[in-house]
């Protein structure tokens, strides 16, 4: 570990933002455009502009010794800002370290388009995987924040519609309690340099527009069964207050019988996988998340053979 490192990265995201009322979402996507472009590409990697179902979505490759297999990739940023660039640093590393392409989706965002389009939209992302050919078993859905949640909802969608599940979900701090209930929200209040419960309620506010957040594709974390749901790998750390919405995740795939890997970092913010090359843990973190997706894969392309 480096407190260096961390330290840096802590202040980093601490920088003040602006007094007076919130933020309008032109200036929140902007600020977190500009937030996510200091993150580090790989070269290793190529991008192509495409669609998949009736959304684009940014095709990542990897440019030597490519392995069969797809990361469907979901993207964070609250339901109302972000893009497939803006997680380019996480999916162009997976792709890097496994040898997989994922296609990272643009899915609609919140307000212009609330719940449930971002999960309709991954669900047909889905679809479109399958009608093409894909085998579901060589297929994994990874995501961060609230693309995190958004792998975890999309295959609770794709079983409610009797499709075949995924090989994996692997989620970066996922956001996955739209009741705002867990510990964490005031535990590690001040200690997490990025969220406030109040910023969460505000981004959240515009995603629910007003539906019940007490329901399973809302907060998966204290209502979803995830029963025949396949391995996950839950990835934060403790410096964040979202960190409840994993543990208590984990607790619920655990008791539906699902194989499934709490991994929590110390001292660490949320999405601290996104600053792989400057941060040693996160190099480390996406380092475990590209073996388990290795040993998915490939254990389930062999038992469908």
């Amino acid at each position: 570990m480096s407190k260096e490192q961390r330290a840096r990265i802590d202040a980093l995201l601490r920088q003040p933002r602006p007094d007076g009322p919130p933020q309008s979402v032109e200036a929140m996507r902007a600020g977190f455009d500009a937030l996510m472009a200091r993150m580090i590409v790989p070269d290793a990697i190529r991008t192509t502009r495409t669609t998949l179902g009736d959304r684009p979505a940014l095709h990542v490759e990897p440019d030597n010794d490519p392995r069969g297999g797809t990361i469907l990739y979901f993207h964070g940023g609250g339901w109302v800002f972000g893009s497939p660039e803006t997680a380019l640093s996480l999916t162009g590393h997976l792709v890097a370290k496994t040898g997989l392409s994922s296609y990272s989706l643009d899915y609609r965002l919140a307000p212009e388009h609330p719940f449930p389009a971002a999960t309709e939209d991954a669900l047909s992302g889905y679809r479109a995987l399958l009608d093409s050919g894909e085998d579901p078993s060589t297929i994994a859905f990874v995501g961060d924040s609230a693309g995190g949640g958004l792998a975890v909802t999309t295959c609770l969608a794709a079983r409610d519609a009797g499709l075949a599940m995924p090989a994996a979900i692997v989620a970066f701090s996922p956001g996955l309690d739209a009741t705002r209930s867990g510990e964490t929200l005031d535990t590690k209040a001040g200690i997490d340099p990025f969220f406030t419960r109040e910023r969460l309620e505000h981004t959240g506010a515009m995603y629910l527009a007003g539906a019940d957040p007490h329901q399973p594709m809302l907060s998966p974390a204290v209502l979803a069964d995830l029963t025949g749901f396949p391995p996950m790998l839950l990835q934060a750390g403790t410096n964040e207050v979202l960190l409840d919405d994993s543990t208590r995740l984990a607790a619920r795939a655990r008791a539906a019988g699902v194989d499934v890997i709490l991994d929590i970092t110390a001292d660490v913010p949320h999405v601290f996988q996104a600053f792989a090359g400057v941060l040693d843990e996160a190099d480390q973190a996406l380092d475990r998340a590209a073996l388990f997706l290795a040993q998915q894969i490939h254990t389930s392309a062999a038992a469908a053979a």
